[in-house]
Order: C-alpha cells, then structure tokens, then sequence
C-alpha cells in the first residue's frame, strides 16, 4: 500500500498545475492555475475551485476526476454535521474527519489513496482565517501559507522568505496584501505574468473592504474574471 500512496503523491504533481494559499488576520485566499488542454474546450467547466459550505471552500491539486469524487464527499460530511448539530463545521473539523476518511483508504485492499491534495481555506469564529492542507494518506495540518501540486517546493520556499521577512517587520496581512502575496508567490515560481483567465482565485474574508454576499462576511467566493485582472494589474504596477 506504500508503493500506492508513492503514485498518489507523484499524481499531484504530475498534474502540472501549481495552488497557493495564504491567510492574513481576516482573509483566507487560495490561488491556483487554470489550464485549458484543448482549445474546443470551454474553460468556464475547468475549475480546481469548489466550494464546500457557505463560508469553506477549498483547492484541489492533483487528478480532477478524483477532486470531484472528495469534493462530494466533503459536501456531504459537513451538511451531515450541519444537520446533526445545528450549526457548520469549522475548517478544523472538516479537514481532520476528510483526514480520517483518506487515511482508511491507505489500509483497505479494493480502495486506493486519491490522487489530490487538498487546501481547505474558512473561518472560524474564535481562531479567525483558517487554511488547512490534507494528503492522501491522512495527514493535515494548519498553515499560515502553504502551496501544493508541481512548485510546490518552490512556493514553500518563497512564501518562508516572506514571512520571514514579515515577522522581523512585524507586519500584518490585511485583506489586499493576503490576495497580493498569493498572487506574487505563484507569478514568481512559475516566471510568468499571469492574464485573467490562466488563474482562479478563491477568497473568504470577515474584512470590511469584502464584498459580502447576502450581507454575510466570511463567505467563500471565487472572483470572476473583471476582479481577478483588477488584482492581476495592481500587483504589475507594484513591481
């Protein structure tokens, strides 16, 4: 079973595709490259964006078939606690019982590990902006930035010597420099200037300056096209 979470690891990575994400002290966003295989397809129905209750929403690097497979899995175990409880799952919550679930998968003979990783981004109402990330044999945990699927190594490395850099000047991450660090991260490790359709951007922020749907804050959005070129610019015209 070992040699079978090796080809679902190297699966991610061997997707070609590149997510970053990063929270800041209101604001969780996730970042990741769109790429259109063929050009009959139409790009508006490829997405590695899912959103899993009105507030978690969630990246997946690695193969899509599988993604989608976990994504309705995902949605399914967060509206049972809804229902159960009363009220939605923390990000916590659902990426530990995701974890549990991916890990029988390692144990059992007639499953197999899925071959994604997912990066689960939300609120929560006592810890703020949350991002988890969880691998195919079960392991998650909490991360300030993190990046998966082909620079993975690379985004880590750049996204360190940022923070690094952030703590010695004790900076904050508000709602607009969460979304720049993301997107200059993912420009730099994959060298290119990124148009408005090569990317998807996800957000949830409880931030004044978000555009909150239904007047709730903390909901998960993706940004369309208008909005993602907006932020696309002004980090151009701050290099």
């Amino acid at each position: 079973m070992t040699r079978i979470s090796e080809y679902a690891f190297k699966a991610i990575s061997s997707a070609g595709v590149t997510a970053v994400a990063v929270r800041g002290k209101d604001t969780a966003v996730v970042i990741t490259q769109r790429k259109v295989p063929d050009k009959l397809l139409d790009p508006e129905t490829i997405t590695h964006l899912f959103q899993i209750t009105p507030t978690i929403g969630c990246v997946m690097t690695g193969l899509i078939a599988d993604a989608r497979a976990q994504v309705q899995r995902t949605r399914s175990e967060a509206a049972q606690f809804r229902y159960k409880y009363g009220y939605e799952i923390t990000p916590e919550a659902l990426a530990k019982r995701m974890a549990n679930i991916n890990q029988v998968y390692t144990q059992r003979a007639g499953m197999r590990p899925l071959g994604i990783s997912t990066i689960l981004i939300g609120p929560d109402d006592e810890r703020g902006a949350q991002v988890f990330k969880l691998d195919p044999a079960g392991y998650f945990t909490g991360y300030k930035a993190t990046a998966s699927g082909q620079k993975q190594t690379e985004a880590t490395n750049y996204l360190e010597k940022r923070w690094k850099t952030m703590e010695s000047d004790k900076t904050v991450l508000d709602r607009a420099a969460t979304i720049e660090l993301a997107i200059e991260c993912l420009s730099s490790v994959c060298a290119t200037d990124f148009k408005a359709t090569e990317i998807e951007i996800g957000i949830s922020s409880t931030s004044l300056d978000e555009t909150h749907v239904d007047g709730q804050d903390g909901r998960f959005r993706q940004m369309d096209e208008e909005e993602r070129n907006e932020w696309l610019i002004r980090v151009g015209e701050k290099d």
